[in-house]
């Protein structure tokens, strides 16, 4: 399977993004657009929050409860379920621990002003590409399983509602697994600038996953768009970018 050559992510004018293109092919960077550039995480960190659930575990270790929130965080995206395990292991201590343990250099935990928030934590694309690389080449088979399995499955719309299949879903022919990630539909708290670089206030609308046979490339494509974007808009201007990529 492959891609047409790229000339590179085409991002509208007025959005701001973060891409990151791996080829396992070839092991080599096919697309990098300010791959380290952080942004607010939105539902993209529910993959380090079920890896932390997880540890090393398959899900038959877990009880069926814990079963049954961990595919919902994962497939429809489900924000009670991710609130339940960010609270049970300890909130910002989950990213320290995912941090130390995927070598992922510039991912931190929500500012303290909203510890509770951790669609709030900080990413990069480069740092995704990270967790998908661990769950694909280091994970155990059960924990990538676990993880991977509701991201093949993810369903149309997130139980809050949003339509989800944007960016990859949308401009991609399958087989992908995708977890995607939005934020400030509607407005995000007036006045959040972030720290350490991290914008709260713009909207957000991130897709992220694995595309193609034997999971050849992994995406990654986080962007920001200007204050008043309709979801629709951003659904459109994301879905362009990862056409652009030549992946697939």
């Amino acid at each position: 399977m492959k891609g047409a050559r790229s000339t590179g992510p085409e991002v509208p004018t007025g959005v701001t993004a973060g891409v990151a293109v791996y080829d396992r092919g070839s092991g080599t960077f096919t697309e990098r657009l300010d791959p380290d550039q952080r942004f607010r995480s939105a539902s993209v960190v529910k993959l380090l929050i079920a890896l932390d659930h997880l540890g090393d575990r398959g899900p038959d270790a877990l009880p069926p409860d814990d079963r049954t929130r961990l595919a919902a965080m994962l497939a429809s995206s489900d924000d009670d379920a991710a609130g339940h395990f960010w609270e049970r292991n300890g909130g910002s201590g989950v990213i320290t621990r995912m941090v130390s343990r995927l070598g992922l250099t510039n991912t931190a935990g929500p500012p303290a002003d909203f510890p509770g928030h951790w669609g709030y934590s900080a990413i990069t694309a480069a740092d995704t590409v990270r967790v998908y690389r661990h769950l694909l080449d280091a994970a155990p088979e059960p924990v990538r399983t676990a993880v991977l399995g509701p991201l093949r499955r993810a369903t149309r719309h997130g139980t809050d509602g949003f339509d989800q299949f944007f960016g990859i879903p949308a401009a991609c022919a399958p087989p992908w697994a995708v977890k995607q990630g939005w934020s400030g539909y509607p407005p995000a708290r007036p006045g959040c600038g972030g720290t350490a670089g991290v914008d709260l206030g713009r909207p957000a609308l991130h897709t992220t996953g694995v595309v193609g046979a034997d999971d050849r490339w992994i995406v990654a494509v986080l962007t920001l768009h200007p204050v008043g974007t309709s979801y629709e808009a951003a659904y459109g201007a994301v879905t362009g970018i990862v056409r652009s990529l030549g992946v697939g």
